[in-house]
C-alpha cells in the first residue's frame, strides 16, 4: 500500500535537498520541484501500487508519491542519481532525456495488455516534451490500441528557461499542413509489379 504523502511532506523534502545543494554537498545536477504539489496529489490519487510510473529528470515528487522512502531518495540524489531514479520493485523508472521515457512506458503499456495484466501506466513529460513529436507518436499509438496508459503533461510554460509558447507557438499548433490522398503505383521498395490472388 502506498503511504500518503502531503504537500507539506513535499515541499519539506525538496527544501531539505535545497539546502544539501547550496551547502556544496551534492555534486551534480538536481531538479527541484515546487508549485505543483496540489496537482500531483490528485492524480497520484488514482496510481495504485502495482501500476509503472516513468517520470523525468524532475522525479523527487513522483518517488515520493509512488512511495519510494524519502531516505532512499535521498540517498540517491546525494550519490548523483537525482535524475535516475529507478526501482523496479516499486515500478518506477526516470530518464533525463527529454521525452525518453515515453516509447518505454508505451512498450510497458502494450505488454500490459497483452498479458492481461490489471495494470496502468502513468508516463510523466513536462510541456516541451509535449510539444516533441515522440509524445505524438505515443499518444496516437496508445488510443489506437486502447492500452492502459495515461499521459501527465507538467505545464510550468517553460522550456528550460525559455517561455514554451516563445519556442514552438501557439498551444496545440501544429502549423500549416497540407493532405492528400493518391493511389500508390509502386511498391513500398523497388519496381515489382502488383499482383491479385
Amino acid at each position: 500500500m502506498i503511504v500518503p504523502i502531503t504537500k507539506e511532506d513535499l515541499i519539506h523534502f525538496e527544501d531539505e535537498i535545497k539546502e544539501i545543494y547550496l551547502a556544496g554537498k551534492i555534486k551534480a545536477p538536481v531538479h527541484l520541484c515546487g508549485g505543483n504539489e496540489d496537482q500531483l496529489i490528485e492524480v497520484f490519487k488514482n496510481v495504485k501500487q502495482k501500476d509503472w510510473v516513468f517520470s523525468t529528470h524532475r522525479s523527487h515528487y513522483h518517488a515520493l508519491l509512488k512511495g519510494i522512502s524519502r531516505d532512499e531518495i535521498k540517498r540517491e540524489i546525494l550519490e548523483k542519481r537525482s535524475m535516475h531514479i529507478n526501482r523496479k520493485e516499486y515500478n518506477f523508472f526516470t530518464s533525463a532525456i527529454v521525452g525518453g521515457i515515453l516509447p518505454i512506458a508505451l512498450g510497458t503499456a502494450m505488454g500490459a495488455k497483452l498479458k492481461g495484466l490489471e495494470e496502468n501506466v502513468w508516463a510523466f513529460v513536462g510541456d516541451m516534451a509535449a510539444e516533441m513529436g515522440v509524445f505524438d507518436e505515443c499518444t496516437k499509438y496508445a488510443k489506437r490500441n486502447n492500452l492502459p496508459i495515461t499521459f501527465v503533461v507538467e505545464n510550468n510554460g517553460l522550456s528550460v528557461n525559455t517561455p514554451t509558447q516563445k519556442v514552438w507557438g501557439e498551444e496545440n499548433s501544429k502549423g500549416k499542413i497540407i493532405k492528400y490522398g493518391y493511389e500508390r503505383v509502386y511498391p513500398h521498395h523497388g519496381c515489382g509489379k502488383w499482383v491479385t490472388f
